[in-house]
């Protein structure tokens, strides 16, 4: 894992300030995207890309994708295969999904990580997700 990563073509290492604009930018896009909000959950996740496998942490997720929390994402657009449990189910969520966009740190905005939308979710495993983040947004957590 490398310090710098692929931004649409540039690498944070040769131009930080352009791509962290573009970032932010690349947030505001996502949020306006969004279906729904995300709701905090924590919980290990492993993802692969063709070239490696990685374990990381999710911190929110919602109905349509994940955020995963991580200091070296793949590039924009890459495809990933997701392994995650979720509270009170036996089976581990199998999904293919795609990096919709990427985050750096900042005490503003948070950790670094990517957003991930779900592309091949189960049936059954979308029924349990969006049970999950009903319950989380009604406790309030």
């Amino acid at each position: 894992m490398g310090e710098s990563f692929d931004c649409g073509g540039r690498t944070t290492a040769s131009a930080p300030d352009e791509v962290e604009i573009d970032m932010r930018h690349e947030i505001e896009i996502e949020t306006e995207r969004r279906r729904s909000p995300r709701s905090p959950l924590v919980v290990r996740v492993a993802y692969a890309t063709v070239d490696a496998l990685f374990t990381e942490f999710t911190r929110n997720v919602n109905e349509g994708g994940l955020f995963i929390e991580t200091n070296a994402p793949p590039p924009l657009e890459t495809r990933v295969a997701l392994e995650f449990s979720l509270p009170g189910r036996d089976t581990p969520i199998r999904a293919r999904g795609r990096v919709a966009w990427i985050r750096l740190a900042s005490p503003e905005e948070g950790p670094a990580g990517m957003g991930v939308e779900f592309e091949q979710l189960g049936i059954e495993a979308r029924e349990s997700i969006d049970a999950l983040v009903r319950q989380l947004r009604s406790s309030g957590k």
